[in-house]
């Protein structure tokens, strides 16, 4: 059900970035700023990663193959790493941009067109972070929660755009007008990037951790509170613990070292029943996690 909610959620998010997108390259040459086409192309970009998003995730959630046999799991990171490095690169370009039309000048557009935009793509974005932070209480999507990250994102950027154009608009009565309204576009569009950069900046880090398999520190430190009751048992001497994050997929891997009459004395149901003991200390949901929990006598095997 979550898997069904969560690929939903990603097609009424594509389907609304492509319309926000179209405006926004539409009200960008009739305006004739390059601020809202600048935001139009970086959201038919975000259309393009969330189309792909939505693919991983239908792969995230089958079963795992012959080929794939720890699951689809390490394409999130792939893809998050993708999006966040392409919308990094338009973000530099579009700042590149800015500073080339500050130095020839600026430029004029028409701000009652620029206002039209912003008040209906603020009220877009708005709208979907919302709904999509409603939905991921449910869900608990690492690919969702990025999405929603985008439209809040999104939602700020444009508000500011539209309280910059009204202020502009102002200005146009005034006698001070061709000193500051031609560098308005320019300015908001440096600004824009800027405020974007940190957004990709943060999904990249956040994905190559988990491409590393840097281990979480969050996940650590709940294993090792988990083992704390489990080594209170007689004939078990120490655990080696490791961990590891992909996507929505953690990586669980414990050995413990026993002493060479714990083997001979208890059976396999009573080893079960401590693989069950630190289940239950653990938070992830069982299909969110590949567990592993080993025993030995020889500490050379952990």
């Amino acid at each position: 059900m979550s898997a069904a909610l969560e690929q939903h959620t990603l097609k009424l998010s594509i389907a609304t970035t492509l319309a926000v997108s179209a405006l926004g390259v539409a009200f960008g040459l009739l305006s004739g700023s390059q601020s809202i086409l600048f935001d139009g192309v970086f959201s038919i970009i975000d259309a393009a990663m969330s189309g792909l998003a939505l693919l991983v995730a239908k792969l995230a959630v089958r079963e795992v193959s012959q080929r794939f046999q720890h699951g689809y799991w390490h394409l999130e990171p792939m893809v998050a790493a993708l999006n966040g490095s392409i919308l990094m690169l338009l973000c530099v370009y579009a700042f590149l941009n800015a500073v080339q039309g500050l130095m020839k000048g600026g430029r004029e557009l028409a701000f009652d067109l620029a206002i039209v935009y912003a008040l209906l793509v603020a009220g877009a974005c708005f709208a979907m972070y919302a709904y999509e932070k409603r939905i991921n209480r449910r869900v608990d999507s690492e690919l969702l929660r990025i999405d929603t990250q985008g439209w809040l994102m999104a939602g700020l950027i444009t508000s500011a755009l539209l309280g910059a154009f009204a202020i502009a608009l102002g200005l146009e009565r005034t006698a001070y007008t061709h000193l500051l309204t031609p560098y308005v576009d320019s300015l908001l569009l440096a600004v824009l990037t800027l405020c974007f950069m940190p957004v990709p900046i943060g999904i990249v880090r956040r994905a190559l951790k988990e491409i590393f398999l840097i281990a979480p520190s969050a996940l650590d430190r709940e294993v090792h509170a988990a083992m704390v009751p489990v080594m209170a048992r007689k004939g078990l001497l120490e655990y080696y613990s490791h961990v590891a994050k992909s996507g929505r997929g953690h990586f669980i891997e414990i050995h413990i070292v026993t002493t060479p009459e714990f083997a001979a004395d208890q059976g396999i149901v009573f080893l079960d029943e401590i693989r069950k003991q630190i289940s239950e200390g653990l938070s992830i949901p069982p299909d969110r996690r590949w567990f592993t929990v080993a025993f030995t006598a020889d500490p050379r095997w952990v």
